[in-house]
């Protein structure tokens, strides 16, 4: 399967798997909706809204790429990078993330949630894989974000690559934030034993 057509598919499933279907889970579950960004003008739903421009950008790329080539050349493709190992190692990166965001998802459980829940107290969870990482999930998002250019390699996703990476270490610094409030001396000792990242 080539690059034009597991792309889309990926964007399909992981935004399924990664979003909806654990969103929907929790929501059946518990009654909370976990998507708790909202439109006011603070910095953390600043942040939401930018994450959801980077996503309809980076569906934009995946489709232009997959749908015409004339007009993918308008994102100024790498051509350097674009080289077969290159792009299926993106693709091996892009297949564990996914896998490994699914099952950091799992692993928290209830707790599960889209932006920061100020209004439900949330379990502080570090257990499974957040025993090496307190944020598995954002570091799934990163290498998500690194497959996905190095499959299609060009000006669009490295710039959504950077911005990303920037986004999501702002939103980390907030949550992290927020559980030193909500969980005090216990997340203070779970977040001297396990890194940031990995």
């Amino acid at each position: 399967m080539g690059p034009k057509l597991f792309l889309p598919i990926y964007v399909v499933v992981y935004f399924f798997a990664a979003f909806f279907w654990r969103s929907y889970v929790v929501w059946k579950k518990t009654g909370v909706n976990p998507v708790v960004f909202k439109g006011s003008d603070n910095a953390h739903d600043f942040v939401g809204q930018v994450f959801k421009l980077l996503f309809v950008v980076t569906v934009g790329v995946v489709v232009v790429h997959s749908v015409s080539e004339s007009a993918y050349q308008y994102m100024n493709p790498i051509g350097v990078l674009e080289r077969t190992w290159i792009g299926f190692t993106g693709i091996a990166m892009l297949v564990i993330s996914l896998v490994w965001t699914i099952f950091a998802q799992s692993q928290m459980g209830d707790s599960w949630r889209i932006g920061i829940d100020s209004e439900h107290r949330t379990k502080l969870v570090g257990t499974g894989v957040f025993r090496v990482s307190r944020n598995p999930i954002f570091l799934g998002m990163v290498i998500t974000l690194v497959g996905l250019f190095l499959v299609i390699p060009n000006v669009v996703t490295l710039l959504t690559l950077v911005l990303g990476v920037v986004l999501i270490n702002i939103q980390v610094r907030l949550e992290e934030e927020h559980l030193a409030k909500l969980h005090g001396d216990n997340y203070e000792n779970y977040r001297r034993q396990v890194r940031r990242w990995i």
